[in-house]
């Protein structure tokens, strides 16, 4: 039992705390800009996803860098540097998303939404590994 809230204690941290807040409000950046393009401006399944990642990938990154990770990056290429690696980070985990959904909602025939936040989940969890320990200058 003692090892359980240790390992509670270690996992519920601030930083963990703020990414999970962050990837709730970018999942719902996501989520909603999905919707609207979808279904008010009518725009293909396949290009609403495409469209809503980049919208989220942009908020995730200026929530990420200070107010999650507190990068310490200062210069212009030390900030670019850590750009470009969200960026490669985030463009692999879009990818994964983009086939994911298609596979999901296109060949298994799962509800739009439901393949949407399924497939968000798991970008959400390999997100925070690939920002912890890829992107962003402590």
């Amino acid at each position: 039992m003692e090892n359980i809230r240790a390992l509670i204690k270690k996992v519920c941290n601030k930083e963990v705390i703020l990414y999970i807040v962050f990837g709730v409000l970018t999942t719902l950046v996501n989520l909603v800009s999905f919707y609207i393009l979808t279904h008010f401006i009518n725009l293909n399944e396949n290009l609403s996803n495409i469209i809503a990642i980049i919208l989220s990938v942009l908020f995730a990154y200026f929530t990420n860098r200070k107010l999650v990770f507190n990068s310490t990056a200062v210069t212009f290429k030390e900030n670019l540097k850590e750009f470009y690696k969200f960026i490669l980070g985030r463009l692999f985990t879009m990818i994964l998303e983009i086939v994911g959904f298609y596979l999901l909602f296109n060949i298994m025939h799962i509800h739009e939404l439901i393949s949407k936040l399924f497939i968000t989940v798991i970008v959400i969890i390999l997100n925070f590994f690939i920002s912890k320990f890829f992107a962003f200058k402590k």
